[in-house]
Order: structure tokens, then C-alpha cells, then sequence
């Protein structure tokens, strides 16, 4: 069973190294990629953050890679293509000040895209290393909803679920690791299995033997105990269907069983007219939201300081008699006045579009697809309808034990996950594991070393405060904490001290007249690592050479 904890995916990221970060859903993907980029940020580096659909970049708030590397909906690049592509004027400014490219959900990004966004970095940066030699984080869940395949590009009229269709196991590549690109990056394994969300132990046996394909009749017999009716369901639980129209159908006839008029709230956008229509359309609230007293809605944004996050769910209470914006009880019994939230799509600090809109949508039902990412303390689900590897387990893991799952059906596919998958995902563990012992045996010393050396190949700031001090805190005694590298320097001298040309000079000399690795280290005062990351550095040695 591979196992790495947040703390050491974090070490292995501040490295520099391509990777690969996965886990089940709860694992605190997201939480570990967050805390990733407040580091950087602390460290004035500015990574890019992209995610392969619409609704991911809006819950991160960044571009979809597709418009990052400015492909658009491109399915393949000519030689003119690129050209035109490395000659555009605002990518190749955004492409040549990254030096970190995070792409979240990357499961949902098929091969070919991502070898395109390759090639366009590759040609940008005028480099052959992969991705022009940026750092590359992939972030997500293969066995979650899989790269979505458009109906010119399957060949069997029954394969049309409707306009945009979900591949099934056919052996033609379909996921991101199927690229060369994706080999070529050759990302180090972080594989999260801490569980944040789960708490019930029947529930996770479930939810684990989906993923392993060993679901049998003992986990069956737990499911079918969920099963239940429409009519004996919470009237406030969400309801998740495969389908769009049964969402529209049902959230609309419940709204309209309300006495009284029903108010509405449209959204408004300003900025890139393209980006602010990408947004209108990935955004998980309606850009024309109709709400009633009594209304079931769920908020599609996080804000934690005014009580709410992504999936919490409530009823419309009153409005605002002043404002006309609405006042939402929560099931935690607290009552919150919404107003519009904004959500922004933003490059080096500047805004390019935004929209606002009230973070809410009705919640009577929702898509399994829409549902990817949020967790819930309760969902009424009908999955009858499934049709994809992945889309049932996608659905089950939204809800944080068995006691809130009320099943209306299902078919076999809800309990199967992609084949391929399956047997790709025993290499990720295997190889998570061997990362973690790699890690584990490392010298604290060299591995801040490293750090350091990222942060200034990167061109930031090492001497920047810890995350309490930036953001205002004081000591006890009235003073300034002091910075993460005034502590460090505290137990190594010498760490993030940089090279100088006389440094350089000196290890080449004393190098080429044999003097060993461990006589370096103590005239330099540096740790091995440190030694030999210089000696690869100014060509002495080769980057595989003991």
C-alpha cells in the first residue's frame, strides 16, 4: 500500500522535481498543492495555475491549460500552428515568466492535449528539455471522470451519449499518462493516503474495493441497505443524477411548487469578453439564478470566513429588504447574508476578466460532474444511468459516510472503475513508495539545500518571512518573528548560501586535484548534496554519477 503523507509530497514538490500528485478523494490534494503556493508566493514566485476543464480553473481560480498555452480547442498542432502560437504576444509573456506550471484535475485531459501544450512550452522557451524545462505538477485522480471524447471522434453511432461523450475502455490512449510528454517529464510519484473527508469505516472498505476492483457482495449488501424511495429521502438533501436534463427537470418543477414569485439574480461580467464567457460557463452558479423563500441551494464557492465552502447547503430564509440579496440558514443552523461573490481569472497579479454572481445554485439536484470536488454530509443519488468508468465512484465519494447516501438505483458500471486505470495505478503506488524511502533517507540539511537552490534557479526570495510574520503576527513579546531562514541557519550555518565565482573557482581547483567529497564539505561547510548539485552545476561531474 503506497503511503506518503501531505508534509512529504510538500518536501518533494519544494524540490523542484516534476510530479505526479494523486490520491483518493479526501486526501488532501488540493490542500498540499495550496500550501505548495503560498510557499512559492511567500518566496515572490509566482506559479501558473491551470486546470483541464472550465469548472476546476474556476474553482482554483486559474486559466484551463488549454487557454494557457493558447490552444483553444485545437485537437492537434500543424507546423503553422506552433509558429503562430510562439509568435502571439501575451502567451509567450505568460509562458516565459512561469517557471511553475500546476494542472489540476489532469485526469480529464487527454494525451494529445498535453502533448501539445508540450510542444508550444518547448517552442516558447526554445528549449528541448520537457515542457521547456518547466517544473510540471499534474494533479489529480485517474479514477475519477475521465477525458471527455466529442462525437466526431467515435466511430460507433451507439457510443453517442450525447454531445460530448466519455471514452470507454477501448485500448486506444485516453488519459494524460498515455502521452510522451507525460514520460518524458517523468514526474516523481506523490501518492496522498491520509483521508480528510471519509470517517466511516464501512464506507471507506466501499469505497476502497471500487478502486481496487474487488467490490463484492459483502460491500453490496452495505449499498443495497441505502436503498430507498424519492418520497422517504430528506426534502434537503441534493439529489445527483448523471444526467443534465433530469437536474434541470427537478429543480425546476420543486422551485415552482413554492407559492410566490420568484426573484432573480443575473450575472454580470467585465473584462476579456472570451474569458468572461469561459467563465460564465464553468461557473458552478447559473448566470440567471432564480431563488424563492424555502429554496434548497447549495454555495458553489469557498468562504470559510463567512461560514460557507464549495457543497454546503441551506434554505432560502427571506431577502433583504434593503438589498433584495437573500438570507440562507445553513444545516449547521447558522444564518448567512449572502451577497455576489466574484470569480476572476488573473495573470502576474492582474486581473483579465471576472464575473459576480451570488455563490449559490439551487439545490434540489445536481450533475455528477458538477459534483467532482465537493464533499457533502448528505446526497440523494440516482445512478440508474451511469454510463462511465469512474462516474459512480466519482458520485458515492462526495458523501463523508454511508448514513448520508440515499440510493435511488444503479447499474453495474456504478461499482466499476477504467481497467486501464486499475493497472496504471499499481505502478503509481509502487512508485510513490520508492520516492517516500528515497526522501526518508535524505539528510534534512541536503533537502533544505535543494529547496533553496529551487527557490533561486527560480529567481525568488530566500530571505522571505515566514507565513505568520507576512501576514502581521507578532510575538508574545510585541516583536517580529523571525524569518524561515534566520531559524534554519540557526541549526545549518550555511544553508541557502549562495555560490560565489570565488566559491566556484576554489571547488573546481581543490576538485580536479582529487581532494574527495568529504574534504569538500568541510572546507566549504556544506552538506554532500550541496557539493555535488555545484559539481553538476559547473560540469565536473555527470547529474548520474555517484
Amino acid at each position: 500500500m503506497a503511503s506518503m503523507t501531505q508534509a512529504e509530497a510538500l518536501a518533494v514538490l519544494q524540490t523542484g522535481t516534476n510530479v505526479f500528485l494523486t490520491g483518493e478523494p479526501g486526501a488532501g490534494k488540493s490542500h498540499t498543492i495550496n500550501t505548495y503556493t503560498r510557499w512559492l508566493r511567500d518566496h515572490a514566485i509566482e506559479p501558473a495555475i491551470t486546470a483541464s476543464t472550465g469548472i476546476a480553473a474556476t474553482h482554483i481560480g486559474g486559466l484551463t491549460i488549454h487557454s494557457w498555452a493558447g490552444i483553444g480547442i485545437k485537437r492537434s498542432l500543424s507546423e503553422y500552428d506552433l509558429d503562430r502560437i510562439a509568435s502571439t504576444e501575451h502567451v509567450v509573456k505568460r509562458i516565459r515568466r512561469t517557471k511553475i506550471l500546476i494542472i489540476d484535475e489532469v485526469s480529464m485531459l487527454g494525451p494529445d492535449t498535453l502533448s501539445m501544450v508540450d510542444a508550444v512550452c518547448r517552442e516558447v522557451l526554445g528549449s528541448s528539455k520537457p515542457f521547456g524545462g518547466l517544473q510540471v505538477i499534474f494533479v489529480g485522480d485517474f479514477f475519477q471522470l475521465p477525458p471527455i471524447v466529442r462525437r466526431a471522434e467515435v466511430s460507433d453511432p451507439q457510443d453517442f451519449q450525447s454531445d460530448l461523450v466519455f471514452d470507454q475502455a477501448s485500448a486506444a490512449p485516453r488519459f494524460a499518462y498515455d502521452s510522451p510528454a507525460w514520460a518524458r517529464a517523468n514526474p516523481i510519484v506523490c501518492y496522498l493516503t491520509e483521508q480528510h473527508r471519509q470517517d466511516d469505516a464501512d464506507f471507506l472498505g466501499i469505497l476502497s474495493a471500487i478502486r481496487s476492483n474487488s467490490f463484492d457482495d459483502t460491500h453490496l449488501a452495505h449499498i443495497k441497505k441505502r436503498a430507498t424511495r424519492v418520497e422517504d429521502t430528506p426534502a434537503t438533501a441534493p439529489k445527483l443524477y448523471s444526467h443534465n436534463a433530469d437536474v434541470d427537470r427537478i429543480n425546476e418543477h420543486t422551485l415552482g411548487g413554492i407559492d410566490g414569485t420568484a426573484k432573480s439574480f443575473v450575472m454580470q461580467g467585465t473584462g476579456a469578453p472570451a474569458i468572461v464567457a469561459a467563465l460564465k460557463k464553468s461557473c458552478l452558479s447559473p448566470e440567471a439564478l432564480f431563488l424563492k423563500v424555502g429554496a434548497s441551494v447549495m454555495f458553489t464557492k469557498n468562504n470559510p470566513k463567512e461560514g460557507y465552502v464549495n457543497g454546503t447547503l441551506g434554505t432560502v430564509q427571506s431577502f433583504n429588504a434593503y438589498t433584495g440579496y437573500p438570507a440562507v440558514a445553513t444545516r449547521a443552523g447558522r444564518i448567512i447574508n449572502v451577497e455576489p461573490a466574484e470569480w476572476s481569472v488573473e495573470e502576474s497579479g492582474r486581473v483579465r476578466a471576472r464575473i459576480t454572481q451570488l455563490p449559490l445554485r439551487l439545490a434540489w439536484a445536481i450533475t455528477v460532474h458538477k459534483s467532482q470536488g465537493m464533499s457533502m454530509d448528505e446526497a440523494v443519488m440516482d445512478l440508474r444511468d451511469v454510463f462511465e468508468y469512474g462516474q459512480g465512484y466519482v458520485a458515492l465519494s462526495r458523501v463523508r459516510r454511508l448514513a448520508g447516501l440515499y440510493l435511488l438505483g444503479y447499474n453495474k458500471r456504478t461499482f466499476e472503475v477504467h481497467p486501464g486505470v486499475l493497472a496504471k495505478d499499481e505502478q503509481f503506488r509502487f512508485a510513490s513508495d520508492t520516492a517516500a524511502e528515497t526522501f526518508a533517507k535524505m539528510d534534512p540539511a541536503e533537502l533544505a539545500q535543494m529547496h533553496a537552490n529551487f527557490i533561486t534557479a527560480c529567481g525568488g526570495n530566500l530571505e522571505a518571512q515566514a507565513p505568520a510574520a507576512a501576514a502581521g503576527a507578532l510575538n508574545p513579546d510585541g516583536s517580529q518573528p523571525e524569518s524561515k531562514l534566520n531559524l534554519l541557519r540557526k541549526k545549518f550555518p550555511n544553508a541557502y548560501r549562495p555560490w560565489s565565482d570565488t566559491d566556484d573557482e576554489k571547488l573546481k581547483e581543490l576538485f580536479e586535484a582529487g581532494q574527495t567529497p568529504v574534504q569538500l564539505q568541510k572546507e566549504f561547510g556544506r552538506q554532500r548534496g550541496s557539493i555535488r548539485a555545484r559539481l553538476i552545476k559547473l560540469g565536473l561531474i555527470e547529474e548520474d554519477a555517484a
